[in-house]
């Protein structure tokens, strides 16, 4: 071999070197993991007053508040996921959260704060504001929070950083088998967030196995969220988070045998005067609702028609009295009223003050003109009457729509948690402003009425109400119907009159009958004693609390026989 080959052979040779020590140098690259590591505070950017929320095991869309040591959520956030009786007052700024024998209560910006009892407040100076207002956003602090809510947190510096738990079970988790690096990605290129050493205690994010490109999202103990690889991990664990939190428990002022109660329509003081004239054919009736009080401003004022000797006369007959508010007056707005806490304070003072002036036994709230955006304030405010209610030894019971959706912001199952007695309106099936004829109450919409009430109420809480009246319906010949309520009586005198032998129909659960007069077609579904004992039958098999029925004076003697057989 001459030199020019012996050089070209060994130029050829170096070439190779080269080129196999560069893809050396590639591959232990390629191969070899990034040591480079990533500033949680550029991981996890937040703001100086700002803390960033980890709920459990995923990022929060919304950041906290860290305002002098203290961490503040905002008020949707606080409702939503850990408590829904905090309530906020937009008019009047003001904090509340009602437990079940104190009202707590706070300005915005205020480290003092009220506790209210039955109606007397005292007032306490706290270490730092519970609320904090800004623009239009509310916050509360999160230690005030987890003291009345199924929640545990621990806050982290570097970045700023709070970890919740408030949803308990069992979560997967596992441990580092191999000390390793939690990294921002799936990747040994990706920069490291944290060492991790051997033991280091992991959390699955989102509770799922989820291998990818072999490496697994992960989750420390605070909260900072990564990439770990699959062979560095042991095998993973299921592990229960649970709580030692005690939920309030709401006390009920609930009578040990069956209500049987009658609601008493009452158009002035003298009351009394008839009372005992209507309840002597009744049998087995413990309770009557006069209808005393009306809410007459949207300050909370209310008007009265309460008679001491009406208390006496009706205790003397071995009845409670249950006194009746109701939101009929027109010029009442009970969005504008509720939703003022000063407001609502002084309309259920002016109802305790009434019921322990005239010694009644209860008070029954017959609110049926609730808008559908007056619903929060409304729940709020039977929450607060509750309080006072309870410390006073005075039954609260609430009248109620059977339950639909239209009338949802009832919020009947609260309400069934928060009050004695729910009492269920089962009738109006077909009222005075239907535009087609049907029965008061026919034995489905009862069913319907008892049926998803229980299913968010209480049975032992549970009041089913009947109708003691019946419609005579019109139908014209222009289309028009109109509708006509009567007595039972009255309204069998009606069919009598007019020839009418009425015949039972099952589908209703009603005696039927119908004629013509004047070109126009009368109808009617008759609410008698067999219509009654139906209805009976099916609220005696579901066991609820009692029966309620409106009103006294329309029923049939005969009628209280049928109830003392189901309700005695």
């Amino acid at each position: 071999m001459d030199k020019r080959s012996k050089i070209a052979v060994f130029g050829t040779a170096i070439v190779i070197i080269i080129i196999a020590v560069a893809l050396t140098i590639t591959i232990i690259e390629r191969l070899s993991p990034s040591d480079q590591v990533m500033d949680l505070t550029d991981y996890y950017p937040v703001g100086d007053n700002e803390a960033l929320i980890i709920m459990q095991d995923h990022k929060y869309g919304k950041k906290g508040l860290l305002i002098d040591g203290q961490v503040y959520i905002d008020y949707e956030t606080v409702i939503r996921e850990f408590n829904h009786r905090f309530y906020w007052d937009y008019n009047e700024n003001i904090l509340t959260y009602t437990t079940p024998d104190e009202i707590l209560q706070t300005e915005a910006g205020s480290t003092s704060y009220s506790f209210t009892k039955s109606m007397i407040k005292t007032t306490e100076t706290g270490n730092y504001p519970i609320a904090k207002v800004f623009a239009d956003q509310v916050y509360i602090s999160i230690d005030f929070v987890s003291k009345y809510s199924d929640m545990t947190y621990k806050f982290y510096s570097n970045p700023n950083r709070v970890v919740i738990d408030y949803k308990w079970g069992d979560y997967l988790f596992t441990e580092v088998e191999k000390a390793t690096q939690l990294r921002q990605d799936a990747s040994i290129k990706s920069p490291i967030l944290r060492e991790l050493p051997v033991d280091t205690k992991l959390m699955y994010v989102g509770m799922e196995e989820a291998p990818k490109k072999g490496f697994t999202m992960l989750m420390t103990e605070d909260g900072i969220m990564g990439y770990v690889r699959n062979k560095h991990i042991k095998e993973s664990f299921y592990e229960t988070v649970d709580s030692d939190y005690l939920p309030p428990k709401y006390t009920a002022q609930t009578r040990s045998g069956k209500i049987n109660l009658v609601f008493h329509q009452v158009f002035n003081t003298d009351a009394v005067n008839n009372l005992e004239a209507l309840i002597k054919p009744t049998k087995s009736l413990d309770v009557v609702v006069p209808t005393w009080f009306s809410i007459i401003d949207n300050q909370g004022a209310i008007s009265s028609l309460a008679s001491e000797a009406y208390v006496e006369k009706a205790n003397s007959l071995g009845l409670e009295v249950w006194g009746l508010v109701d939101d009929f007056n027109t010029e009442v707005s009970m969005n504008e009223l509720l939703s003022h806490t000063s407001r609502r304070e002084t309309l259920s003072n002016n109802l305790v003050e009434a019921a322990l002036k005239y010694k009644l036994n209860g008070i029954n709230i017959d609110f049926e003109k609730i808008p559908s955006e007056a619903g929060d304030h409304y729940i709020q405010f039977l929450r607060e009457l509750s309080v006072k209610c309870r410390n006073n030894g005075i039954v609260l019971s609430v009248d109620n729509y059977v339950p639909s959706s239209y009338t949802a912001h009832y919020n009947r199952e609260e309400q069934g948690i928060i009050v004695d007695y729910v009492i269920i309106m089962a009738y109006d099936e077909y009222y005075a402003g239907s535009e087609v004829a049907g029965p008061v109450a026919s034995i489905g919409f009862t069913k319907d009425a008892v049926r998803n009430t229980l299913d968010i109420v209480p049975k032992e809480k549970t009041i089913i109400a009947i109708p003691f009246y019946t419609r005579l319906w019109k139908e014209s010949s222009d289309g028009t119907v109109s509708s006509e309520s009567f007595s039972m009586t009255p309204a069998t005198n009606i069919l009598a009159d007019n020839g009418v032998e009425p015949e039972w129909e099952d589908t209703y659960g009603y005696y039927y009958g119908e004629y013509e007069k004047d070109g126009a077609l009368y109808r009617m579904w008759l609410e008698e004693d067999t219509s009654i004992e139906e209805k009976l039958k099916v609220i005696y098999e579901a066991d609820v609390a009692g029966i309620a029925a409106w009103k006294l004076g329309l029923e049939k003697d005969s009628i209280w026989n049928i109830v003392t057989r189901y309700f005695e």
